[in-house]
C-alpha cells in the first residue's frame, strides 16, 4: 500500500515543487497547487453540480412516487429507476464526484508531512544519510513529533542549508515561512501562546478557525444550491448533517494537522464557494432553457401525436364510409336484381292476356251475343 501511495503523490509533488521552485515561497505554491488541482477536478465538479441541480428538478415527481407508492418500497423502487432512466440522471454521480477532494488532501497531507521522501522524491538511503549528517550537527529527532520527523528534519535543514548544500542530489531547502507564518507549526501545540506568542503564534491559530468558517460557508453555498424539494426528509437531514460535519472536520484538521495543510483548506474552500456560485448561476440559467426547450418539444410532441391520431380517425372514417357505399352499392345491386326477376313475365303472361290466370276452358266469346 506503501507503494501505491507513493505512486499516487508523485504528480502532485511535481506539481507542488515545480511551483515552489517558481515562486521560492511554500505558502503561494500550495495557493497554485490548489488552484490547478480545482481546474483539473472542474469537469467533474461540473458534472457532479449539474446531475444534483437536474435532480433538484423532478423532486416533485420523486416525493409524488413516494406518495403514491409509500406501502409498496419494491414498486417505489421501480418506478424511481425508471425515473431517473428517463430523466437521464445517476443519483450517485453527485456524491461520488463530491468525494474526490479527500483523496487529494489524503496525497497532499503524506507530500507535506514526508517532504524529503514525497516532496524532494529522495530514497530511504538518502534520507538516512542526511539524518545522520543533521544529528552530527545538533539534530535531535526526539524533540519532534512521531511521524513528523522528516519535517522537523527539512526545518533544520533549511536553517543550517550551508552544512547541506551540493552533498545531497535533489535535496531543496524548503522555506516554510508565509505571510509572517511557520507552516509547519501544528496550531494545536501553540494555542496556549495565543496572547503572548505575537502573529506567527495568532496567525497560525487562526488558520484552523478561518478553514472552519469558509467551510461552513461552503456547505450552505452547496446547500443552496442543491438544496431538494421541501418534504423530502432523507435529504435535508443527510444535507444539514454534511453542512456541520465538514465545518467541523475542518476545524480538527485545521488543530491537529500542519498549518500547510490548512492554508491548503482555507484555499480550497474559498475557490469552491466561488465555483459554486458560478455554476448554479450558469446551470440555472442553461436549465431553464433546457427545460423550456423540453416542454417546447413535448408540446410539439403532443401536437404531432394529435395530429397522427386525427388523421387515422380520418383514415378509419373513410374507410368505414368507403364499406357502407360498397355495401349499399352490392345492396342495390341486388335489389336491382331482385326487381328484374319479379317483372320478368312474358307479354302473354301478364294480366288480362294470361291464360292460366281464367283457366283451361276459358273462351273469350262464351258470353258474347
Amino acid at each position: 500500500m506503501s507503494t501505491i501511495g507513493y505512486y499516487i503523490c508523485v504528480p502532485f509533488a511535481w506539481v507542488l515543487r515545480t511551483f515552489y521552485e517558481l515562486t521560492g515561497s511554500y505558502g503561494w505554491a500550495l495557493v497554485l497547487f490548489t488552484l490547478v488541482v480545482k481546474l483539473i477536478t472542474l469537469p467533474f465538479q461540473m458534472k457532479s453540480k449539474k446531475s444534483m441541480m437536474r435532480m433538484n428538478l423532478f423532486q416533485p415527481k420523486v416525493k409524488e412516487i413516494q406518495t403514491k407508492y409509500a406501502n409498496n418500497p419494491t414498486r417505489m423502487n421501480e418506478e424511481m429507476q425508471l425515473l431517473y432512466t428517463q430523466e437521464g440522471v445517476n443519483p450517485m454521480s453527485g456524491c461520488l464526484w463530491s468525494l474526490l477532494p479527500f483523496p487529494i488532501l489524503l496525497a497532499l497531507y503524506s507530500i507535506i508531512r514526508q517532504p524529503l521522501s514525497r516532496f524532494m522524491m529522495l530514497s530511504k538511503d538518502v534520507v538516512t544519510e542526511i539524518t545522520t549528517l543533521a544529528t552530527t550537527l545538533g539534530y535531535n529527532a526526539e524533540s519532534v513529533r512521531v511521524g513528523y520527523e522528516e519535517i522537523g528534519l527539512a526545518k533544520f535543514i533549511s536553517d543550517n542549508f550551508a552544512d547541506f548544500s551540493g552533498k545531497f542530489d535533489g535535496l531543496l531547502n524548503v522555506n516554510y515561512n508565509f505571510l509572517g507564518l511557520d507552516l509547519t507549526v501544528m496550531p494545536g501545540d501553540v494555542w496556549k501562546d495565543f496572547f503572548t506568542g505575537g502573529w506567527p503564534v495568532i496567525g497560525v491559530v487562526l488558520i484552523p478557525f478561518i478553514s472552519g468558517a469558509l467551510s461552513f460557508l461552503q456547505s450552505k453555498a452547496s446547500m443552496a444550491g442543491n438544496v431538494a424539494a421541501e418534504g423530502n426528509d432523507a435529504t435535508a437531514r443527510s444535507s444539514r448533517m454534511m453542512m456541520w460535519m465538514m465545518p467541523l472536520m475542518s476545524l480538527w484538521i485545521g488543530f491537529t494537522l500542519p498549518a500547510a495543510l490548512g492554508v491548503y483548506w482555507i484555499v480550497n474552500s474559498l475557490l469552491y464557494a466561488i465555483q459554486e456560485k458560478v455554476l448554479t448561476k450558469y446551470y440555472k440559467s442553461h436549465m431553464e432553457d433546457e427545460l423550456s426547450e423540453k416542454e417546447k418539444q413535448k408540446r410539439d410532441d403532443r401536437l404531432r401525436r394529435m395530429e397522427a391520431a386525427r388523421e387515422q380517425q380520418r383514415k378509419i372514417a373513410a374507410e368505414e364510409a368507403k364499406k357502407k357505399t360498397l355495401k349499399e352499392k352490392r345492396a342495390e345491386k341486388q335489389a336491382a336484381k331482385a326487381t328484374k326477376k319479379k317483372n320478368s313475365t312474358n307479354e302473354s303472361g301478364r294480366v288480362g292476356d294470361r291464360p292460366y290466370a281464367r283457366g283451361r276452358s276459358y273462351d273469350p266469346e262464351h258470353y258474347g251475343e
